[in-house]
């Protein structure tokens, strides 16, 4: 079997990944209840090879695919032939490994420039004098 490559450090093994065959969801058409195409792949973390960090990292991953028991369920139908979408879900578990890597550039607040803020003053002034027009007439 081949081995997926992650980084260029880090692989995984395909032995790891237990893949099965399942009919695909959906509408019938000709073959939809003979022929098993979809996939369903589950990864199992703590078994897995991956480095600690990897296996932190996506255990504190909030995403509908991973289980409370720590176990990646990937489903691919996309495709009508089997090959295609065990590609896919191969794929898709690669992608959300390398995820868990990519780290989010840290927001710096900024402050909102005086022309903006005068400008925000302004329209708020010109509203409260359109809705102080509206009001009711007082009699001299």
């Amino acid at each position: 079997m081949l081995d997926l490559k992650i980084s260029n450090t880090v692989t995984l093994d395909e032995n790891e990944v237990d893949i099965s065959a399942i009919r695909a969801q959906g509408s019938g058409g000709q073959k939809v209840n003979k022929v098993s195409a979809a996939i369903h792949l589950r990864f199992e973390i703590s078994a897995s090879s991956l480095p600690d960090f990897y296996k932190e990292k996506l255990l504190s991953l909030k995403d509908k695919r991973i289980t409370k028991d720590g176990i990646v369920v990937i489903k691919s139908q996309q495709h009508r032939s089997q090959e295609q979408n065990r590609d896919e879900a191969l794929t898709r578990l690669v992608a959300l490994i390398k995820s868990v890597t990519v780290t989010q550039k840290k927001r710096v607040p900024t402050k909102p420039t005086k022309g903006s803020v005068n400008r925000r003053l302004d329209s708020k002034k010109k509203h409260a004098s359109k809705k102080r027009l509206r009001g009711k007439v007082e009699k001299e």
